[in-house]
């Protein structure tokens, strides 16, 4: 602390002196109107003699009245001479009144020789023993030697001894020091004064506010007795005067502030333990957290691999799209807080290792599997899972789409055959030929032949399921067992007609001419009926087939295909009149020739009403068809213009990323300005980043609409929500890093008294050999840097400057690293060796300290900090309880013991 005084006051001297005037014209001006309060006159004087006497008698002198025996300037100037150290012109030995003044003179003279000024003190009235004036130089003296020397964080003299008072007095109850009067009438101040150095003197516990004459006297006593302080104030007078004359207490204090000042080195060496611990807690605070952060987000990371590793696909299109909502879920509010913990972990190691490197600390090395690169190394393992997961769930749902379509469609179809099969294989697995007559068989004949060519038109569509069916199992259909028994069943029920071949020998029946004509009509009513029939159903089953389309070209080219099937309607219904012309033939010739028709017609089992019936349901499913293709047109549109707005948005926000992130690098290395106006720039940048949030927000709305209509591609932009929210982590996490690098360099030009010049010489070189633009410079590229600035680098230099630059093995050296290479010889920081020593001041010189002043010496938290961290001191002078603090001076600093 005496070191830091002497050098504020050589620094601040000019300060000083100017402030020392100004306060002797103030306390000459208030003793013009004040001194005559015998009260205050009385103190000083018994105060300032005192003060006097304990200087002088170290030259075998004193004086017993203040105002007579410095009128001859002898013991004034023998007084001057001993507290400066400093030898004053011979004095004039005579004893006439001229030779007493040039006396005074001298010492007047010496006194403005040390840039006091002396306001209305002159020697004659000191000669001529005027004790206002002699008081006043006194005082003048005790200021300038006494006081003025005395300067806590740069503070005035009178200021400075306060602050001291104040600080030293703290812990103390009762005891509020806020001037050099009122509050030391009580005795507790100075009681707590002494207490604070030398506890073994005074009780402090015992003394009480409400006895100030006892509070006084022991601190009197204790000062005269133990402190060699002489007694210079009666606790009579300054309990009964209302306010104590600030000039006898400030005197009486001082000479406690250099009584102790062998304390201040001890206060000095716990200020520079106690920054060194300060440093230290924090970095270890930085440690803890990186531990606990790096745990958090390497457990989440474990946790989530597995569920983005999880492909069983749901059976359901609704549990996939619950999939696909949980997965959105995850990249739009459970993963963005992950990527500001990573980067903020980032931040936090660079950080710690700068201050550990400025503090000439080790490099902190993480727990085992917690580096850095370990935690960056599981992140791209996220990165890689996550990246197929999306496409996953997109393709599963297309399968999905497209199995729900290919089901509906092969019950649709199975209901179809299904229906019309109904009844035939009973009917055709009679054996009624083997009895029947020449004309029945022909019958037979002729009914199987029409039944021929129903059964050929119906069996495209038994094509069709079957190939169906075999999309739905190269799909992986859930139900395919169920699909693959029912095709089987309808494979399985095609009606075979060998049997019926070769049944026709019996040719003995009478034709009857009119009934062969009615049965020639039945006949072609039955060929014709049947194709038409199978026409029919497969109008109905395309004008209620289900269909998937994902663009308007496509539902385009199916309303063309149905604007065709329209076309054919006028001919469709042409043939079915025909049809209906044969059935009314035969009726006719019924009626004319009174023919009674028995059952129905023989050739099929299509009747009329059938025909008619199912016509009419054509008709009706046209319209509906039209309906639908509307209804998909609209809904096809609406995908178009969530496309566009997407589309419209990304071509914007892709480029504004691409751009920050140059403008970032381009800031990154700029070397114009200073780094603060880097920072303020880095600053801007990134509160426009931030309030750029709410269009990332606005296009993940619009993607998840796009999603939720199933929509998957989009011709009119590059950009897809992946490759935005990519982008946007990485400007993100571009920017904050860069920001701590920024605020790193301010750490390490700060604590290396680095200047602007040679930051941006640096800066330069480094930029030079960058050769990617990317802030990090290869082994080779820094080697050559190296080279360009004088440096002569054997092979294990190199290696050995490499382990420094990049202590990580990364392969590359940052802007940092760099820095804190090209500074590191330069700094100044504490060492083991320089806290040891403090701790060896605060030990008294012994090799151990013990916990009691440790306690005494440091702050609460420090105090304890130590003691839990100090190991047991063994060397043979040890004493119960005693601290080994050169070990743990050296753990500090991660050296072993010195």
């Amino acid at each position: 602390m005496t070191t830091v005084i002497e050098t504020q006051v050589q620094y601040n001297n000019t300060y000083m002196m100017s402030t020392t005037e100004d306060y002797m014209t103030q306390e000459e001006n208030w003793d013009r109107d004040l001194l005559l309060d015998p009260a205050w006159e009385k103190q000083q004087r018994k105060t300032f003699t005192a003060w006097c006497n304990s200087h002088l008698r170290k030259a075998g002198t004193q004086i017993e009245n203040i105002e007579e025996d410095f009128r001859n300037g002898l013991k004034l100037m023998l007084l001057l001479e001993v507290i400066s150290g400093e030898r004053l012109p011979k004095p004039d030995k005579g004893k006439m009144r001229f030779h007493k003044i040039a006396n005074v003179n001298k010492a007047l003279d010496y006194i403005s020789s040390k840039g006091v000024k002396l306001v209305s003190i002159g020697a004659e009235e000191i000669v001529d023993g005027n004790l206002k004036m002699t008081l006043g130089m006194i005082w003048t003296i005790i200021l300038r030697f006494a006081i003025q020397d005395i300067s806590v964080e740069e503070t005035s003299a009178k200021e400075g001894l306060l602050l001291w008072c104040q600080r030293k007095t703290a812990p103390y109850r009762n005891v509020n020091v806020q001037n050099f009067h009122i509050s030391w009438k009580d005795g507790l101040a100075l009681c707590a004064l002494i207490h604070r150095h030398r506890p073994d003197l005074i009780d402090y516990s015992k003394l009480r506010k409400d006895d100030p004459i006892g509070n006084l006297n022991t601190a009197f006593e204790v000062a005269e007795k133990y402190l060699d302080i002489p007694k210079m104030l009666d606790a009579e007078d300054i309990v009964n005067t209302p306010k104590p004359d600030e000039k006898a207490i400030m005197t009486y204090v001082s000479c406690f502030y250099h009584a102790f000042a062998g304390a201040e080195q001890a206060e000095t060496a716990a200020n520079r333990i106690c920054k060194v611990l300060a440093v230290n807690q924090e970095n270890e605070r930085l440690m803890e957290e990186y531990e606990k952060l790096a745990s958090e987000l390497l457990e989440w990371i474990r946790r989530t691999i597995p569920w983005l590793e999880n492909r069983v696909a749901e059976q359901t299109m609704r549990a996939m799209q619950q999939k696909l909502e949980d997965f959105r879920d995850y990249r739009r509010i459970h993963k963005p807080p992950r990527v500001q913990e990573k980067c903020q972990l980032e931040i936090n190691f660079n950080t710690l290792q700068t201050k550990l490197r400025l503090s000439n600390r080790p490099a902190f090395m993480p727990s085992e599997g917690k580096m850095v690169s370990d935690i960056a190394n599981a992140w791209k393992g996220l990165e890689q899972v996550e990246k197929g997961y999306e496409e996953w769930l997109l393709t599963e749902i297309r399968r999905l789409e497209r199995l729900d379509h290919l089901a509906e469609k092969f019950k649709q179809k199975c209901s179809l055959h299904e229906s019309w099969t109904t009844g035939k294989e009973h009917l055709l697995s009679q054996k009624d030929y083997e009895t029947a007559s020449l004309m029945e068989i022909r019958a037979l004949m002729r009914k199987h032949e029409a039944f021929e060519s129903d059964l050929a038109a119906h069996q495209d569509r038994v094509e069709q399921i079957a190939a169906i069916a075999q999309e739905l199992n190269e799909l992986d259909y859930h139900d395919a067992a169920s699909v693959n028994t029912r095709c089987q069943g309808i494979c399985d029920h095609q009606i075979l007609d060998a049997h019926y071949k070769g049944a026709t020998g019996k040719p003995a029946l009478r034709v009857e001419k009119l009934w062969e004509t009615i049965d020639q009509l039945y006949l072609e009513f039955a060929k014709r009926a049947a194709p038409f029939n199978n026409w029919m159903d497969g109008a109905m089953e395309d004008l209620q087939d289900m269909f998937i389309v994902h663009s308007i070209e496509e539902i385009q080219s199916l309303i063309t295909a149905h604007d065709q099937y329209k076309a054919t309607l006028p001919e469709a219904d042409k043939e079915r009149i025909a049809i209906m012309g044969i059935q009314n033939e035969i009726t006719k010739i019924a009626q004319t020739y009174g023919i009674k028709l028995v059952g129905v017609n023989p050739y099929t089992v299509l009747s009329p009403q059938d025909i008619t019936n199912k016509w009419e349901a054509v008709k009706q499913l046209v319209p509906h068809r039209d309906q639908m293709l509307q209804e998909e047109v609209t809904r096809q549109q609406a995908n178009e213009r969530l496309r566009r707005s997407f589309a419209a948005q990304a071509n914007i926000i892709g480029p504004w990323i691409q751009t920050k992130m140059e403008e970032i690098g381009h800031v990154s290395v700029d070397i114009t300005g200073s780094l603060e106006e880097q920072m303020n720039n880095l600053k801007q940048y990134e509160q426009n980043i931030i309030n750029y949030k709410s269009n990332i927000d606005k296009l993940e709305g619009d993607h998840q609409l796009i999603q939720e209509a199933l929509v998957f591609d989009n011709k009119h932009t590059n950009y897809t929500m992946e490759h935005v929210r990519v982008g946007w982590e990485q400007l993100l996490t571009t920017i904050a890093r860069t920001i701590n690098e920024v605020e790193n360099q301010i750490l390490t030009r700060d604590a290396k008294g680095i200047s602007q010049e040679q930051l941006n010489e640096f800066r330069a070189s480094f930029n030079h050999f960058d050769r990617k633009r990317n802030g990090m410079m290869d082994p080779d590229d820094f080697r050559a840097c190296l080279i360009s600035m004088g440096y002569d680098l054997g092979e294990v230099e190199f290696a050995r400057i490499m382990t420094l630059v990049d202590p990580n093995n990364t392969g590359v050296v940052t802007f940092q690293a760099f820095i804190d290479f090209m500074t590191r010889e330069t700094a100044e920081t504490d060492t083991a060796e320089q806290v040891m020593a403090s701790f060896k001041i605060l030990a008294s010189d012994k090799s151990y300290i013990t916990v009691e002043e440790l306690r005494r010496e440091l702050p609460p938290e420090q105090a304890e900090y130590c003691i839990c961290r100090m190991t047991k001191y063994a060397g043979p002078d040890a004493s119960p309880g005693a601290l080994d603090y050169i070990s743990f001076s050296s753990a500090l600093y991660g050296e072993s013991d010195l």
